[in-house]
Protein backbone atom coordinates (compact mmCIF):
# COMPACT_ATOMS: atom_id res chain seq x y z
CA UNK A 1 0.00 0.00 0.00
CA UNK A 2 2.99 2.48 1.14
CA UNK A 3 3.98 2.36 -2.86
CA UNK A 4 0.29 3.10 -4.02
CA UNK A 5 -0.09 6.00 -1.48
CA UNK A 6 3.53 7.49 -2.95
CA UNK A 7 2.64 7.00 -6.44
CA UNK A 8 -0.89 8.74 -5.44
CA UNK A 9 0.44 11.68 -3.88
CA UNK A 10 3.31 12.47 -6.47
CA UNK A 11 0.67 12.12 -9.56
CA UNK A 12 -1.36 14.88 -7.20
CA UNK A 13 1.99 17.16 -7.27
CA UNK A 14 2.25 16.29 -11.11
CA UNK A 15 -1.36 17.04 -11.74
CA UNK A 16 -1.43 20.10 -9.72
CA UNK A 17 1.41 21.88 -12.11
CA UNK A 18 0.21 20.76 -15.18
CA UNK A 19 -3.05 22.30 -14.08
CA UNK A 20 -2.08 25.55 -14.57
CA UNK A 21 -0.49 25.27 -17.79
CA UNK A 22 -3.44 23.49 -19.29
CA UNK A 23 -5.28 26.34 -18.18
CA UNK A 24 -2.94 29.08 -20.14
CA UNK A 25 -2.70 26.87 -23.28
CA UNK A 26 -6.44 26.75 -23.21
CA UNK A 27 -7.32 30.63 -22.89
CA UNK A 28 -4.45 31.52 -25.81
CA UNK A 29 -6.51 28.95 -27.88
CA UNK A 30 -9.81 30.92 -27.35
CA UNK A 31 -8.30 34.09 -27.58
CA UNK A 32 -7.45 33.55 -31.36
CA UNK A 33 -11.10 33.05 -31.81
CA UNK A 34 -11.74 36.24 -32.00
CA UNK A 35 -10.54 40.05 -31.76
CA UNK A 36 -11.62 41.27 -28.64
CA UNK A 37 -11.90 37.86 -26.90
CA UNK A 38 -8.46 39.08 -24.76
CA UNK A 39 -11.19 41.59 -23.03
CA UNK A 40 -13.67 38.81 -22.73
CA UNK A 41 -11.60 36.80 -20.72
CA UNK A 42 -9.11 39.46 -19.13
CA UNK A 43 -10.83 38.86 -15.41
CA UNK A 44 -9.02 36.66 -13.76
CA UNK A 45 -10.67 33.43 -13.10
CA UNK A 46 -13.66 34.14 -15.36
CA UNK A 47 -13.71 32.39 -18.69
CA UNK A 48 -14.46 34.26 -22.40
CA UNK A 49 -17.26 34.26 -23.75
CA UNK A 50 -16.23 31.90 -27.08
CA UNK A 51 -14.91 28.88 -27.06
CA UNK A 52 -13.22 26.14 -29.80
CA UNK A 53 -15.38 23.11 -30.74
CA UNK A 54 -14.94 19.82 -30.37
CA UNK A 55 -12.67 18.91 -33.52
CA UNK A 56 -9.72 18.52 -35.22
CA UNK A 57 -8.83 22.29 -35.51
CA UNK A 58 -9.38 22.68 -31.95
CA UNK A 59 -7.07 19.90 -31.11
CA UNK A 60 -4.18 21.61 -33.77
CA UNK A 61 -4.30 24.69 -32.12
CA UNK A 62 -3.88 23.53 -29.02
CA UNK A 63 -1.02 21.40 -29.53
CA UNK A 64 0.59 24.51 -31.01
CA UNK A 65 0.45 25.84 -27.65
CA UNK A 66 3.55 25.00 -25.75
CA UNK A 67 1.69 25.09 -22.44
CA UNK A 68 -0.54 22.94 -23.32
CA UNK A 69 1.93 20.69 -25.17
CA UNK A 70 3.95 20.45 -21.77
CA UNK A 71 0.76 19.97 -19.33
CA UNK A 72 -0.46 17.15 -21.87
CA UNK A 73 3.29 15.26 -20.76
CA UNK A 74 2.91 16.21 -17.45
CA UNK A 75 -0.52 14.77 -17.37
CA UNK A 76 0.85 11.54 -19.89
CA UNK A 77 3.10 11.27 -16.65
CA UNK A 78 0.14 11.59 -13.83
CA UNK A 79 -1.41 8.95 -15.71
CA UNK A 80 1.60 6.29 -15.24
CA UNK A 81 1.69 7.14 -11.57
CA UNK A 82 -2.21 7.25 -11.03
CA UNK A 83 -2.09 3.85 -12.67
CA UNK A 84 0.17 2.32 -10.24
CA UNK A 85 -1.96 3.88 -7.47
CA UNK A 86 -5.93 2.53 -8.49
CA UNK A 87 -3.73 -0.83 -8.91
CA UNK A 88 -2.48 -0.67 -5.65
CA UNK A 89 -5.44 0.87 -3.77
CA UNK A 90 -9.20 0.77 -2.85
CA UNK A 91 -10.10 3.24 -5.50
CA UNK A 92 -11.57 5.80 -2.93
CA UNK A 93 -7.91 6.66 -1.56
CA UNK A 94 -6.38 6.84 -4.80
CA UNK A 95 -9.36 9.20 -6.43
CA UNK A 96 -9.04 10.82 -3.51
CA UNK A 97 -5.07 11.85 -3.98
CA UNK A 98 -5.84 12.84 -6.91
CA UNK A 99 -8.46 15.16 -5.62
CA UNK A 100 -5.68 16.90 -3.63
CA UNK A 101 -3.88 18.21 -6.89
CA UNK A 102 -5.92 20.80 -5.92
CA UNK A 103 -4.51 21.88 -2.76
CA UNK A 104 -0.96 21.30 -4.94
CA UNK A 105 -2.20 23.79 -7.49
CA UNK A 106 -3.08 26.56 -4.77
CA UNK A 107 0.17 25.98 -3.02
CA UNK A 108 1.72 26.49 -6.18
CA UNK A 109 0.30 29.77 -7.46
CA UNK A 110 0.64 31.21 -3.78
CA UNK A 111 4.38 30.20 -4.01
CA UNK A 112 4.84 31.15 -7.98
CA UNK A 113 2.47 33.81 -8.52
CA UNK A 114 2.50 35.29 -5.07
CA UNK A 115 -1.78 34.65 -5.03
CA UNK A 116 -3.30 34.76 -1.61
CA UNK A 117 -5.01 32.36 -0.10
CA UNK A 118 -8.10 33.54 1.55
CA UNK A 119 -8.72 31.84 5.57
CA UNK A 120 -11.38 29.46 3.84
CA UNK A 121 -8.70 28.19 1.12
CA UNK A 122 -6.57 27.41 3.76
CA UNK A 123 -9.01 25.40 5.92
CA UNK A 124 -9.81 23.82 2.71
CA UNK A 125 -5.85 22.79 2.30
CA UNK A 126 -6.16 21.51 5.49
CA UNK A 127 -9.52 19.65 4.96
CA UNK A 128 -7.70 17.84 2.42
CA UNK A 129 -4.81 16.76 4.25
CA UNK A 130 -6.84 15.86 7.22
CA UNK A 131 -9.20 14.13 4.69
CA UNK A 132 -6.32 12.01 2.83
CA UNK A 133 -4.69 11.02 6.74
CA UNK A 134 -8.34 9.69 6.88
CA UNK A 135 -9.12 7.89 4.13
CA UNK A 136 -5.54 6.34 4.43
CA UNK A 137 -6.50 4.94 7.95
CA UNK A 138 -9.57 3.52 6.92
CA UNK A 139 -8.09 1.67 3.38
CA UNK A 140 -8.65 -1.92 3.49
CA UNK A 141 -8.07 -4.57 1.20
CA UNK A 142 -7.61 -3.73 -2.66
CA UNK A 143 -9.92 -5.24 -4.88
CA UNK A 144 -9.06 -7.61 -7.54
CA UNK A 145 -11.61 -7.74 -9.56
CA UNK A 146 -10.52 -7.57 -13.52
CA UNK A 147 -12.76 -6.52 -16.84
CA UNK A 148 -16.24 -8.35 -17.37
CA UNK A 149 -17.25 -7.78 -20.78
CA UNK A 150 -19.96 -6.11 -19.58
CA UNK A 151 -17.60 -3.69 -17.64
CA UNK A 152 -15.79 -3.67 -20.97
CA UNK A 153 -18.83 -2.42 -22.70
CA UNK A 154 -20.06 -0.21 -20.32
CA UNK A 155 -16.41 2.16 -20.63
CA UNK A 156 -17.47 2.12 -24.67
CA UNK A 157 -20.46 3.19 -24.23
CA UNK A 158 -19.36 5.89 -21.99
CA UNK A 159 -17.00 7.30 -24.24
CA UNK A 160 -19.52 7.30 -26.93
CA UNK A 161 -21.75 9.47 -24.79
CA UNK A 162 -19.06 11.42 -24.31
CA UNK A 163 -18.36 12.64 -27.72
CA UNK A 164 -22.40 12.55 -28.67
CA UNK A 165 -23.36 14.69 -25.62
CA UNK A 166 -19.68 16.83 -26.35
CA UNK A 167 -20.72 17.67 -29.92
CA UNK A 168 -23.84 18.85 -28.68
CA UNK A 169 -23.13 21.17 -25.78
CA UNK A 170 -19.71 22.41 -27.66
CA UNK A 171 -22.19 24.56 -30.06
CA UNK A 172 -23.40 26.59 -26.93
CA UNK A 173 -21.52 29.25 -24.93
CA UNK A 174 -21.80 30.22 -21.62
CA UNK A 175 -21.75 28.69 -18.03
CA UNK A 176 -24.60 25.33 -18.92
CA UNK A 177 -22.21 24.68 -21.60
CA UNK A 178 -19.30 24.58 -19.53
CA UNK A 179 -20.72 22.65 -16.60
CA UNK A 180 -22.02 20.19 -19.06
CA UNK A 181 -18.10 19.58 -20.93
CA UNK A 182 -17.39 19.64 -17.12
CA UNK A 183 -19.32 16.84 -16.14
CA UNK A 184 -18.76 14.64 -19.34
CA UNK A 185 -15.18 15.26 -18.46
CA UNK A 186 -15.76 13.61 -14.96
CA UNK A 187 -16.83 11.15 -16.39
CA UNK A 188 -13.99 10.37 -18.51
CA UNK A 189 -11.74 10.45 -15.71
CA UNK A 190 -13.82 8.43 -13.54
CA UNK A 191 -13.78 5.87 -16.50
CA UNK A 192 -9.59 6.04 -17.25
CA UNK A 193 -9.57 4.67 -13.77
CA UNK A 194 -12.00 2.45 -13.97
CA UNK A 195 -10.15 1.16 -16.69
CA UNK A 196 -6.56 1.30 -15.18
CA UNK A 197 -7.88 -0.73 -12.22
CA UNK A 198 -9.44 -3.31 -14.69
CA UNK A 199 -6.65 -4.36 -16.74
CA UNK A 200 -5.88 -7.76 -16.69
CA UNK A 201 -2.11 -8.57 -15.60
CA UNK A 202 0.29 -5.96 -17.04
CA UNK A 203 2.08 -7.89 -20.04
CA UNK A 204 2.08 -7.17 -23.22
CA UNK A 205 0.01 -10.18 -24.42
CA UNK A 206 -3.01 -9.56 -21.85
CA UNK A 207 -2.96 -5.47 -22.58
CA UNK A 208 -3.11 -5.88 -26.06
CA UNK A 209 -5.46 -8.23 -26.40
CA UNK A 210 -8.21 -6.69 -23.66
CA UNK A 211 -10.70 -4.21 -24.92
CA UNK A 212 -10.33 -2.36 -21.88
CA UNK A 213 -6.85 -1.63 -22.61
CA UNK A 214 -8.31 0.84 -25.85
CA UNK A 215 -11.61 2.06 -23.49
CA UNK A 216 -8.38 3.89 -21.14
CA UNK A 217 -6.89 5.99 -24.09
CA UNK A 218 -10.19 6.97 -25.65
CA UNK A 219 -11.66 7.91 -22.18
CA UNK A 220 -8.83 9.52 -21.25
CA UNK A 221 -8.19 12.07 -24.32
CA UNK A 222 -11.42 12.77 -24.40
CA UNK A 223 -11.74 14.11 -20.97
CA UNK A 224 -8.74 16.08 -21.61
CA UNK A 225 -10.40 18.15 -24.43
CA UNK A 226 -13.58 18.31 -23.14
CA UNK A 227 -12.19 19.57 -19.63
CA UNK A 228 -9.86 22.46 -21.74
CA UNK A 229 -13.16 23.53 -23.91
CA UNK A 230 -14.55 23.81 -21.14
CA UNK A 231 -12.30 26.02 -19.65
CA UNK A 232 -12.74 28.21 -22.63
CA UNK A 233 -16.49 28.59 -21.64
CA UNK A 234 -17.25 29.82 -18.21
CA UNK A 235 -15.44 30.45 -14.62
CA UNK A 236 -12.99 27.74 -13.29
CA UNK A 237 -15.06 27.24 -10.62
CA UNK A 238 -17.80 26.01 -13.22
CA UNK A 239 -15.72 24.20 -15.40
CA UNK A 240 -14.11 22.19 -12.69
CA UNK A 241 -16.10 21.69 -9.58
CA UNK A 242 -18.49 19.39 -11.81
CA UNK A 243 -15.84 16.79 -12.48
CA UNK A 244 -14.14 17.00 -9.19
CA UNK A 245 -16.75 15.62 -7.75
CA UNK A 246 -17.80 13.18 -10.38
CA UNK A 247 -14.32 11.83 -11.18
CA UNK A 248 -13.84 11.37 -7.55
CA UNK A 249 -16.90 10.37 -6.14
CA UNK A 250 -17.83 7.55 -9.57
CA UNK A 251 -14.74 5.48 -8.74
CA UNK A 252 -15.01 5.97 -5.23
CA UNK A 253 -18.68 3.99 -5.06
CA UNK A 254 -17.91 1.53 -7.74
CA UNK A 255 -15.26 0.44 -6.40
CA UNK A 256 -16.23 -0.42 -2.87
CA UNK A 257 -19.54 -1.70 -4.18
CA UNK A 258 -18.71 -3.93 -7.42
CA UNK A 259 -14.76 -4.21 -7.62
CA UNK A 260 -14.16 -5.12 -4.42
CA UNK A 261 -12.27 -1.97 -2.43
CA UNK A 262 -12.41 -2.85 1.50
CA UNK A 263 -12.67 0.02 4.53
CA UNK A 264 -11.15 -1.14 7.73
CA UNK A 265 -12.94 -2.49 10.25
CA UNK A 266 -15.08 0.42 12.37
CA UNK A 267 -13.08 2.67 9.81
CA UNK A 268 -16.38 3.25 7.73
CA UNK A 269 -17.61 6.77 8.99
CA UNK A 270 -13.97 7.92 9.47
CA UNK A 271 -13.55 6.97 5.80
CA UNK A 272 -17.03 8.83 5.04
CA UNK A 273 -15.67 12.10 7.04
CA UNK A 274 -12.62 11.61 4.96
CA UNK A 275 -13.86 11.57 1.60
CA UNK A 276 -16.62 14.32 2.44
CA UNK A 277 -13.77 16.31 3.73
CA UNK A 278 -11.24 15.71 0.37
CA UNK A 279 -14.04 16.56 -2.53
CA UNK A 280 -15.12 19.87 0.03
CA UNK A 281 -11.55 20.95 0.32
CA UNK A 282 -11.02 20.45 -3.73
CA UNK A 283 -13.53 21.84 -4.54
CA UNK A 284 -13.74 25.03 -2.26
CA UNK A 285 -10.19 25.10 -4.17
CA UNK A 286 -11.04 25.02 -8.16
CA UNK A 287 -10.36 28.35 -8.57
CA UNK A 288 -6.70 27.83 -8.49
CA UNK A 289 -7.28 24.74 -11.30
CA UNK A 290 -6.98 28.41 -13.85
CA UNK A 291 -4.90 30.47 -11.86
CA UNK A 292 -3.24 33.36 -13.39
CA UNK A 293 -3.99 32.03 -17.10
CA UNK A 294 -3.13 35.32 -18.48
CA UNK A 295 0.37 35.34 -16.72
CA UNK A 296 2.20 33.52 -19.60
Amino acid sequence: MLLGLVAALVAAAVFGGSSILQAIGSRRVADQSGPDSAERGAEPGAGPEQGSGLNAGTAGRLLHQPAFVAALLLNLLGFVLHLVAVRLLPLFLAQAGIAASLAVTALLAMRIFHDQLSRVEWAAVAAVCVGLALLTGAAGETGQQRATPAMSVALFVAAAVMLLVGLIATRRRGPVAAATLSLLAGLGFASTALASRLLPELTLTSVLTSPVAYALPLCGALAFLLYSLALQRSSVTVATAPMIVLQTAGPAVIGVLLLGDEVRSGWALGALAGFVLTALGAVALVRFEGVRESAG
